[in-house]
């Protein structure tokens, strides 16, 4: 006999349909899998065999085939071993196969006949419900997982012979279990801008970085609080939509980190790599391709730490991300595409010791400084919209507690970002981008118009700092962030003049334009 079962293989965070055929004919005893199959898949063999005998099923010695199709798609993880067995199962005349057609089915078995939890339930079942299947059945630890998809029933399931009643019951049968996530995610927030003493200046540009998703970098000495002020970015930021948390979440599913009681993430990513991390490591990779870094930091903030330590490759292949807003890992058996809309923050001392451009405490040479600093390309710096400068901290900042309670927290300025967001939001509302740091040609010109006295304020910081095309545009978008923060108006000059002063430190550390 034969039998066809569903299931959902996945490609990047996208699941494509997987049809698990199998037939049992006379014949020489034995099982055969086909289909492309990776070394997990093969392994499927024993594990669903000694399954379907401590489960109490009888399966007389008769020639068995399996392939999953298509059969020109490696097909990897322990995700097929579920379906491998209903297909036998229905093939041997155990369970009904006309079941089985508009359902999706997926899970790893344990030698017992236990189904257990498996990576990727998230894309699965929302790729079941993108194909128009009627129901999906997914382990039960994985339950809460699948139903956060929103467009399908997901059914839990505890063993393989759980699987077979819930079959030979029929739709009848099934438990029609719902459960909506909350449609706000959770900002779990300990931290507070109220805890960087002083530095107003970099806590300025965390503001505005945050309002625009602009890319920040922050240089000056050790110890003057600029990983706290990049730690503390996630507090200002809106809470995650009920959409990004789901899209979020499939990524963080196919990497296996998501857990049973929190089928979806709930607060925005914020990734911190070592600078030790491989090029595979923060792009993504590996035999059966699984995101990067830049991937979990979607939606949310990749922070480098001492940018310059990182590997001049790892610095390197972000030029594609922070253009495109993703990245194709490519291998022999084709190509993957990982999303990496992510707002960049890095942190660099401006010499080895820390102390530079203060000769009266830098003991650097001009070569070590300029071979420190030359580690980070031209072409990288000029992808960062803002350079913000930390100085050192007077020993008054630290000992005047009562004054800085007054000081503006993490509250008040996550207030003005979401208001500067939602400026955003009906500004490119009939656009397919979302923050002003993501304007085009086109939007420049609909939304940046400068009058007659913020032109000659343009050109006069244009001619000064030696600037391109492109600086101008960048300094645009920042001046547009600005003008939001103050209200959403138009562009007026001492907005112009704040952006301007955000590029100057290429001038001060790399020489020559800011281009």
């Amino acid at each position: 006999m034969f039998c066809r079962v569903n299931s959902i293989g996945i490609a990047g965070v996208d699941g494509y349909l997987v049809k698990v055929e199998a037939d049992v004919s006379n014949g020489l005893p034995g099982f055969s899998m086909v289909g492309y199959l990776g070394s997990e898949v093969k392994e499927a063999r024993d594990r669903v065999l000694t399954a379907l005998k401590n489960s109490g099923f009888s399966c007389p010695p008769r020639k068995i085939t399996v392939n999953l199709s298509p059969g020109d798609r490696r097909k990897d993880g322990t995700a097929f071993d579920l379906p491998i067995a209903v297909a036998v199962l229905g093939a041997y005349g155990v369970i009904p196969g006309d079941r089985l057609d508009r359902v999706i089915i997926a899970g790893e078995l344990g030698l017992s006949g236990e189904i257990k939890g498996i990576r990727g339930c998230l894309p699965i079942a929302a790729a079941a419900g993108d194909m128009g299947m009627e129901r999906c059945f997914l382990p039960e630890k994985n339950r809460r997982e699948g139903q956060a998809a929103g467009n399908i029933p997901v059914t839990g399931v505890r063993s393989l012979k759980e699987m077979a009643d819930l079959l030979k019951l029929g739709p009848r049968g099934w438990k029609d279990e719902r459960e909506e996530p909350e449609s706000g995610g959770h900002q779990e927030e300990t931290a507070d801008y109220r805890d960087v003493i002083g530095q107003p200046h970099m806590k300025r540009a965390a503001e505005i970085a945050a309002a625009g998703m602009h890319n920040l970098l922050l240089m000056g000495p050790a110890g003057t609080g600029k990983s706290m002020t990049a730690r503390r970015i996630p507090t200002i930021m809106p809470p995650l939509t009920l959409e990004e948390r789901r899209e979020i979440s499939k990524i963080y599913s196919i990497c296996g980190l998501m857990t049973e009681d929190q089928p979806l993430i709930r607060s925005r990513p914020f990734r911190s790599p070592h600078h030790t991390a491989t090029v595979q490591a923060v792009a993504g990779g590996g035999r059966g391709p699984k995101p990067g870094e830049i991937s979990l930091a979607t939606g949310g903030v990749l922070f480098l730490d001492e940018l310059p330590e990182f590997p001049r490759s790892v610095i390197e292949l972000l030029r594609q991300p922070l253009e495109d807003r993703s990245i194709v890992v490519a291998r022999v058996n084709g190509a993957y595409r990982f999303p990496a809309d992510f707002m960049l923050v890095a942190a660099s001392n401006p010499c080895p010791c820390g102390f530079y451009p203060d000769r009266r405490r830098c003991r650097c040479t001009d070569r070590q400084i300029k071979t420190y600093l030359n580690r980070i390309s031209r072409p990288i710096l000029d992808r960062m919209d803002l350079i913000a400068e930390a100085g050192p901290i007077p020993y008054e900042e630290l000992a005047a507690a009562e004054r800085r309670k007054g000081e503006a927290g993490s509250a008040e300025m996550k207030k003005r970002v979401e208001a500067a967001w939602a400026i955003q939001r009906d500004r490119f509302h009939q656009l397919p981008i979302r923050f002003n740091s993501r304007m085009g040609r086109a939007e420049l010109d609909s939304f940046c118009t400068l009058g007659a006295e913020e032109e000659r304020t343009m050109k006069r910081i244009y001619e000064k700092e030696e600037m391109s095309g492109r600086g101008r545009d960048r300094l645009l978008k920042v001046a547009r962030t600005i003008a939001d923060l103050d209200g959403g108006g138009r562009i007026r000059r001492e907005h112009l003049l704040e952006a301007a002063g955000y590029r100057r430190g290429i001038r001060t550390y790399w020489g020559g334009a800011g281009n």
